[in-house]
């Protein structure tokens, strides 16, 4: 786990607020029509209509949340879908605990 990458990944307030929705998709997205479910996340069609932001803006962040892997991509066809990445982010929050 790169402790550094995550720190910069959490410091930008829209990436912080993707981990935030993405922690109860079914409450924050509405499900994408080809998968009809959110086993394999969220599309990032719908992250970026939710944050109000450019889908290159959108790539960008996730891509950046992706490298320091708290978020898990998984291809569809076309559509890439995000969820949290819950083992890193447990493990992110006892080494806080721990270190700080």
């Amino acid at each position: 786990m790169e402790v550094i990458e995550i720190y910069k990944a959490l410091s930008n307030e829209t990436r912080l607020n993707i981990l935030k929705w993405l922690k109860n998709p079914e409450v924050n997205f509405r499900p994408h029509a080809e998968l009809g479910h959110f086993n394999d996340g969220v599309c990032v069609f719908h992250i970026t209509e939710r944050a109000g932001l450019s889908q290159s803006t959108i790539s960008t962040y996730l891509t950046q949340m992706q490298k320091a892997s708290l978020i898990i991509p998984t291809r569809h066809g076309k559509w890439t879908y995000y969820k949290r990445n819950e083992e890193v982010i447990s493990e992110f929050i006892n080494r806080l605990r721990t270190d700080l």
